[in-house]
């Protein structure tokens, strides 16, 4: 991995994270792919650390990445009993922001794992001082709730689906900082901005990549082509949402070019559970 060549970048998309680096992890059944896995997301208990230190510890793949570093974090003895999670280092402590959102899969539209934002404070709580150091971490969802061949399980005293059971062994972590300006992962070709913000025009997105010039050419390896087909939309996960930590759920598709106005958000008909409820029977609060 240290001989690849300028220009890779270990990108993942959150669907990705969840259903394939977190699942086997939590799995466990290959010892081949494990040792290649650790290589690129190490098992660390990042809590023992700063966040400004967590770099050094980071994966073959994000060595020298300036802006993100992902982790496996073992389940606490806290947690193991059933308490909470103690998210408190040397000199501050890692605070949930916002609220929680499920990871979907491109595939059945089914939630395979819930996303947490941190951010942490230096000092301790309620006086902490805000950092633009932020986490997000991920647990995947029980197999059988995640299936989409298994119905979910309504609850005897109402027609609403049970919450799902999140896996606890292990967790995934994506660390970055805050940025006023643009990271690499925030440079986004035409079509992806567009899917990820359906508010946009699609003219003004267009002038404003025109005036911009060519300088964020091959910064990833997305295609181009502002408008995607329905096919590709529907199977692919957004790749803005597994990196900047603030756009959650579902993506809505592009418009032909030839409409004008803004683009239509696609409702997703899947039940969605009580998150606060969830996260309370989890102890992931």
């Amino acid at each position: 991995m240290e001989d690849l060549p300028p220009g890779f970048r270990f990108y993942p998309t959150e669907e990705e994270l969840v259903s394939f680096y977190l699942q086997n992890k939590l799995e466990g059944r290959r010892e081949d792919l494990n040792r290649v896995m650790d290589r690129v997301i190490p098992v660390l208990y990042i809590y023992e650390y700063n966040p400004w230190d967590l770099p050094q510890f980071s994966g073959e793949a994000c060595h020298g990445d300036p802006e993100q570093w992902f982790f496996f974090i073992p389940r606490q003895e806290s947690e193991a009993r059933g308490g909470r999670p103690r998210r408190l280092t040397t000199t501050g402590y890692w605070k949930a922001t916002g609220s929680p959102s499920f990871v979907y899969s491109s595939n059945s539209n089914r939630a395979i794992g819930l996303k947490r934002t941190m951010v942490f404070y230096n000092g301790r709580a309620p006086n902490g001082r805000k950092t633009e150091w932020k986490m997000n971490e991920y647990k995947a969802i029980e197999a059988h709730h995640a299936d989409q061949n298994q119905p979910l399980i309504a609850s005897s005293s109402s027609n609403a689906p049970s919450a799902p059971t999140l896996r606890q062994e292990f967790s995934l972590c994506r660390v970055y900082k805050k940025s006023k300006c643009l990271r690499a992962f925030d440079r986004r070709p035409l079509g992806v901005e567009i899917m990820s913000n359906p508010s946009l025009n699609l003219n003004q997105t267009a002038a404003a990549h025109e005036s911009a010039g060519h300088q964020d050419q091959g910064s990833t390896s997305h295609s181009r082509n502002p408008l995607m087909g329905s096919d590709q939309r529907r199977n692919s996960s957004s790749p803005e949402s597994s990196s900047s930590g603030d756009h959650h759920g579902p993506q809505p598709p592009s418009q032909p070019a030839g409409e004008t106005g803004t683009l239509p958000m696609v409702i997703d008909n899947e039940a969605l559970w009580d998150l606060e409820q969830l996260m309370i029977n989890n102890n992931w609060l």
